[in-house]
């Protein structure tokens, strides 16, 4: 039974060690033919040399190079599922890169020359509100020229028609990319226009126009690289519940203890960045953004200052926000963006 067993494995070795070698052959992939390998290797010497996994196991306490197997074939299992995991995420990473490549390429050259403060807008079938909003933009502000830029993050209603008004740069992704995705859409257009200041706010009416100067000013009089808005500082009109107002402050306390700021309001999305300070932040996450954004402007020594804002109800539709989805994803983006 042994042998029929040790003649099995043998066989299967080979036959991984053949499906490595054409996997290499055809793609040139080298994990491929290094897992393979290892695996063939493996299995190989479980067959010709059993001695060594009996030492192994003696070594262990376990008895029987079987159970040891077992125990070692489950622990490769999952390391393969963590590779597998590993492609996937790369993948995703690369077709999101290339919708946002699509979408940037969209947007037309601007003539140069000009002080510009770029606002970025990121909307998710926002067309009942989009239109107001762009039209509340001023045109200058302390002599910069304001450049709207809407990001229709595959948006199913008419957001991409409604936003154009004025001069305003509408561009669309070809599927939801996650507010983090269409900001950084508008993060690439901003820099590759040159824009000198970059601001963010949302497209549901939220974020009052007439708020922009006092957003941008402390980077316009360089007291500041980054500007954030606090509704707790201001006036907060939107009647969030209990829940989400503690998961706020939770969510604010926590990036707080790991980056040594004083922030109030982590999740706005009311700010003002210096162009240049965008360049060297790395941005990897779709659709929690907020404390990312936060937490490498810390990273990269960024002038941090937070002003009193007004946060209104939203002119219409509901948030997109699952609280307990959202919860969960924003705390892993935290401790994400902190440790690496």
């Amino acid at each position: 039974m042994v042998e029929a067993l040790d003649l099995a494995l043998g066989g299967v070795a080979v036959g991984i060690l053949a499906w490595g070698f054409e996997r290499y052959r055809t793609r040139f992939v080298k994990s491929d033919l290094i897992i393979a390998g290892a695996l063939a290797v493996g299995l190989l010497i479980f067959v010709v040399l059993p001695g060594v996994y009996d030492s192994i196991g003696a070594a262990l306490n376990i008895d029987g190079r079987f159970v040891l197997l077992s125990m070692l074939a489950q622990f490769v299992l999952l390391a393969i599922i963590l590779h597998l995991l590993s492609m996937v995420r790369e993948t995703n990473a690369r077709f999101s890169d290339l919708v946002r490549n699509i979408s940037a390429d969209q947007a037309p050259q601007m003539d140069g020359g000009e002080r510009t403060i770029f606002v970025v807008i990121p909307a998710y079938n926002e067309g009942k509100t989009i239109t107001s909003v762009v039209k509340s933009l001023p045109d200058t502000i302390r002599g910069y020229t304001l450049q709207p830029v809407v990001v229709s993050d595959g948006s199913v209603d008419d957001t991409a028609e409604n936003a154009r008004y004025n001069g305003t740069v509408v561009v669309e992704h070809l599927v939801n990319q996650g507010q983090g995705g269409a900001l950084k859409t508008g993060f690439q257009i901003a820099l590759e226009q040159e824009a000198d200041i970059v601001v963010t706010m949302d497209g549901d009416g939220q974020h009052p126009a007439e708020e922009l100067e006092r957003l941008v000013s402390p980077v316009i009089d360089d007291e500041a690289d980054y500007v954030m808005g606090s509704r707790y500082k201001g006036e907060n009109k939107t009647g969030n519940g209990v829940v989400r107002e503690s998961g706020i402050r939770s969510f604010t306390w926590l990036i707080n203890a790991l980056t040594k700021s004083e922030i109030t309001d982590c999740t706005n999305g009311f700010r003002a960045i210096r162009a240049s300070g965008l360049e060297d932040m790395k941005l990897t996450e779709e659709r929690f953004s907020a404390p990312e954004l936060i937490i490498e402007a810390r990273k990269n020594g960024l002038r941090i200052q937070e002003i009193p804002i007004t946060i209104e109800e939203r002119q219409a539709g509901e948030t997109k926000k699952p609280q307990l989805m959202y919860a969960i994803g924003l705390t892993r983006a935290i401790l994400a963006t902190w440790i690496r």
